[in-house]
């Protein structure tokens, strides 16, 4: 149970980290206009568009991967393949947030897939 619970923490926290690069870009845009964020955010092009959806596709993964894990943590069904599906989700989102903002379109679609085949394969240990 510890290694889905440390994933999900991380899973929570990625999109947290995520944003960091999201600020970095503001900043280079004339200062983080911490007045209205999100127009400023919605005006960023290449890297910071590109940060602004790698944050929020962050959030959008969590809001599948964390009651998966919790399904299967409620119902004990911990077991070595839940283990390694969370594994593989955390590790394919860590590589899409790079993938991202490096602009490897590819290999950023590549790493979506795989996690969000982790995550539904995740959800299966649970039936």
């Amino acid at each position: 149970m510890n290694v889905l619970i440390v994933c999900l923490l991380l899973a929570m926290v990625l999109p947290y980290l995520a944003k960091a690069p999201v600020a970095w870009a503001m900043a280079k845009d004339g200062g983080y206009d911490n007045a209205h964020p999100r127009a400023q955010q919605a005006r960023l092009t290449g890297f910071g568009a590109r940060a602004v959806a790698a944050h929020q596709n962050a959030f959008e993964s969590l809001l599948l991967f964390a009651p998966a894990v919790l399904l299967v943590i409620a119902t004990g069904s911990i077991n070595q393949v839940a283990e390694i599906a969370a594994v593989v989700h955390i590790l394919a989102r860590v590589s899409y947030q790079v993938f991202y903002l490096t602009n490897w379109d590819k290999l950023r679609s590549t790493s979506w897939f795989v996690a969000i085949i982790a995550t539904f394969w995740l959800f299966t240990q649970a039936i």
